[in-house]
């Protein structure tokens, strides 16, 4: 048997070590560009989480400031609604607050104002007075020993929920409700709330969509009323005399639940904005800067509670999406 030349063995094996060369530089190559991608995905990450803690931490200081400028007025004369700006770290913050009584509490509002409201926005008046039953019905608990009409309607309706019977949790349950289309519900969002804890809307700073359905208000005595409501004076006879026909609505209504939107500019041009709802401490007359804190913090309690808040508040808020029948 002839032996193979050395020369051709040693080409061969030299051609083999090459191309395991050549397969391990890929491999490294290759690794080297997954290790890019996650140190940058990591960067961008990292990134997104400092934003987001800034962001949070300049908004929880634009919630500690309202709640500062609130309490630190007397009770009487406090602001229904106001703004304020200023600077913090690479940011400006922009704060506008208002009273949540300028909003209709699906919870307490009579059905009559229900009614108005959702004619206002667009239904037709014998649907919106249906409609106002059915949120009426959503939110009052059945009576012991007697039949359940409210859910025999949403059997009836081929529904697999029946109402809660008890007070609405949050605005978007509204979605829920029997009869209320996604359009009109949508309307509706920016109108309504779970937190004034009143019956009554304050006309004063009330939306005219929300001031319009007051019970017996007409489109001549609104046009009225929203001409003259910018010299009113905080005071329910002259409020009364401005309303006309809807004077019955001339309450001013002791509300400490606030709505409070903070937008924020950074100096990367990055904006960003966020929506709360917090709710006082019980701390009423004039106090200075260093009873403030003491008058609030008595008992444990703090100067307010946050009831709700939402980032991104420029995105409209979705109604929940009905069970499926």
């Amino acid at each position: 048997m002839r032996r193979r030349p050395r020369k051709a063995a040693r080409s061969s094996e030299a051609g083999f070590i090459i191309i395991a060369v050549l397969w391990i530089l890929a491999a490294l190559a290759a690794l080297a560009m997954i290790f890019s991608v996650y140190l940058s995905n990591s960067a961008r990450a990292l990134g997104a989480t400092d934003i987001s803690i800034e962001r949070d931490a300049l908004v929880s200081a634009s919630l500690e400031l309202t709640a500062y400028r609130l309490l630190s007025a007397d009770e009487k004369e406090r602001p229904s609604q106001g703004s304020f700006s200023f600077r913090m770290d690479n940011a400006e913050v922009l704060v506008t607050f208002s009273s949540e009584a300028a909003r209709v509490d699906l919870n307490q509002a009579p059905k009559e104002m229900l009614a108005g409201l959702f004619e206002v926005l667009g239904a037709e008046q014998t649907a919106a007075g249906e409609l106002a039953d059915r949120v009426v019905g959503w939110r009052t608990k059945s009576k012991p020993n007697a039949g359940n009409d409210e859910a025999a309607l949403y059997l009836a309706a081929g529904l697999n929920y029946s109402p809660r019977q008890a007070p609405f949790a949050h605005v978007n349950e509204l979605s829920l409700v029997l009869g209320a289309s996604p359009a009109i519900v949508e309307r509706v969002l920016p109108f309504v709330t779970v937190f004034s804890k009143s019956a009554d809307i304050d006309a004063l700073i009330a939306p005219p969509e929300v001031v319009a359905a007051l019970p017996g208000m007409t489109p001549q005595a609104l046009n009225d009323f929203l001409k003259q409501r910018p010299s009113l004076p905080r005071d329910q006879k002259a409020i009364a005399a401005a309303l006309g026909p809807a004077k019955a609505a001339a309450t001013l209504p002791d509300n400490k639940a606030y709505r409070v939107r903070t937008m924020l500019r950074f100096d990367n041009d990055r904006r960003t904005a966020s929506e709360a709802v917090i709710l006082l401490a019980g701390a009423g007359g004039k106090k200075s800067a260093t009873n403030v804190q003491s008058a609030v913090k008595q008992d444990g309690k703090d100067p307010y509670s946050i009831l709700f808040w939402r980032d991104q508040a420029e995105t409209m808020e979705r109604p929940l999406r009905r069970a499926s029948r």
